[in-house]
């Protein structure tokens, strides 16, 4: 799986397709005419059009991580980001010259196309002089257009429709500007929270503005103020910033229910792709409780972890922070990351959408974003124990041995006290099904301290059951 952040300039669109390149017997022999342009012979039919090359998405394997916390990066990439883009794969770009391939023989089927598309050429050429010689013969006759009452004209925008959720929730997002110190930065997204300013975002949007950074944030009718990050949560990729000299004005949006979401449900995302402020997009929900890690890629960062809404809706970098939307308008999620091809293509030293989008709920969301208003620091559930991170289908291991050679099963933690040990397999967390360290750690996210779940493992080839009480941890360290 890759990881791609934002951050690059993104190549300008092309004015016109690329020229094709005349070869020397084509080329027009001497000065044209004035005012007139020179032109080139018809280029033969070939009898046969070559097979298009055939089109994939490769995915390279990922090495397995080491059993340190936290894991490398091996899924999917951040929606956007405040740093370097992945590498783009080679590739034709935009620009690049066409060569005009050589004439083939001549034949009877070639010389029959070619003479069709000559009498097509004229008989066109004759159909428009006489469309204009009608037109000026009949200018002075009156209009025969027919303009549409202004009643057929009003379009219904009903409530549910994406038109008019897209209205009502545009005004309530953001396009923000991160800034490091050096310069370096990114764009991302984020919506409002409450009425005193709070905005909610991913961390990886943020994380360069957070030592003494700038942060921006502009709506969508302009409106440009200064934001300064109240907290962020690194291990859950959720951040909370606050405008500066908040406007009273603001509209929250308003908060679904994650936990309700159905598979094939409808959702529109709002964000700002490739810089592209203000964007929509639609897809539906295509998987629920997807597990997800992921990371920007650097030396430094540790991976985030969500039990992901996964969505087919479009998003690309700059996206990320943004809200996943229900056909209601409430928030049922915050675009995260993005499962991508591992070439930019197109000279984009970054990959696109191909419908694959992860959220995370609004539900965890709202908690993490709740902690991080009251203390400035985010509060995760634990278990008190240390997994293996190795890729696997047949559950989380609990290690031999802990981070930095500390006992793999804390004494007097939540798994010491229900009886787990070194060596067990932790299958399920209540229903859920754990088939690796990084899907545990998700779920176990999902829920808050204090809360009671239930655990199912296998010793020896033997499956057990018990109860566990979550623990907590402050901060990210």
């Amino acid at each position: 799986m890759s990881t791609e952040n934002e951050g690059n300039a993104v190549p300008p669109a092309p004015s016109a397709p690329p020229v094709p390149v005349g070869s020397p017997e084509t080329a027009p022999q001497g000065p044209a005419a004035a005012g007139n342009p020179p032109t080139a012979p018809l280029p033969p039919v070939p009898q046969e059009s070559p097979a298009a090359p055939e089109q994939g998405v490769a995915y390279q394997p990922v090495p397995a991580p080491d059993g340190t916390w936290p894991p490398p990066p091996a899924t999917p990439a951040y929606g956007d980001g405040v740093g370097p883009g992945g590498p783009g794969g080679p590739g034709a770009g935009w620009g690049a010259s066409y060569q005009q391939p050589a004439p083939k023989p001549r034949n009877g089927r070639g010389g029959l196309v070619a003479a069709v598309l000559v009498a097509a050429l004229v008989a066109g050429g004759l159909g428009g002089g006489l469309g204009y010689t009608l037109a000026r013969d009949s200018d002075g006759g009156g209009s025969t257009t027919v303009s549409a009452s202004d009643s057929a004209t009003q379009v219904k925008r009903a409530p549910g429709t994406i038109a008019h959720v897209a209205a009502k929730a545009l005004p309530s997002t953001v396009t923000i500007e991160a800034e490091s110190t050096n310069g370096e930065g990114g764009t991302g997204t984020g919506f409002v929270f409450d009425t005193q300013g709070h905005i909610v975002t991913n961390n990886h949007v943020v994380a360069d503005a957070v030592d003494g950074g700038k942060l921006t944030a502009t709506f969508p009718d302009g409106r440009k103020y200064d934001a300064e990050v109240v907290g962020h949560a690194q291990g859950y990729d959720v951040a909370v910033v606050k405008l500066k000299n908040a406007p009273s004005d603001l509209k929250p949006l308003a908060l679904g229910d994650s936990d309700k979401v159905a598979v094939g449900d409808e959702t529109i995302a709002i964000g700002a792709p490739f810089g592209l402020s203000n964007t929509v997009t639609t897809g539906i929900i295509s998987a629920k409780n997807r597990p997800v890690a992921s990371s920007d890629g650097s030396s430094t960062s540790k991976a985030s972890y969500m039990s992901a809404l996964q969505t087919d809706a479009s998003i690309n970098p700059g996206n990320s922070g943004g809200p996943l939307l229900d056909a209601s308008g409430a928030v049922i999620g915050i675009n995260s990351a993005i499962q991508s091809s591992s070439s930019g293509g197109f000279g984009s030293g970054q990959s696109g959408s191909i419908g694959l989008g992860f959220a995370i709920p609004i539900n965890q969301a709202k908690y993490v974003a709740q902690q991080l208003i009251k203390t400035g620091k985010p509060v995760y559930a634990r278990i008190g124990a240390s997994v293996s991170l190795e890729e696997s289908t047949d559950g989380a291991k609990i290690t031999d041995q802990g981070t930095g050679g500390a006992a793999a099963v804390e004494s007097g933690g939540p798994a010491d006290k229900a009886g787990l040990k070194p060596g067990d397999v932790i299958t399920k967390l209540d229903d859920h099904v754990i088939d690796s360290g990084p899907t545990l750690i998700g779920e176990i996210w999902t829920h808050k301290p204090g809360d009671k779940v239930a655990v199912t493992y296998k010793r020896g080839g033997q499956e057990h059951s018990v109860s566990m009480t979550l623990g907590s941890r402050e901060g990210d360290s």
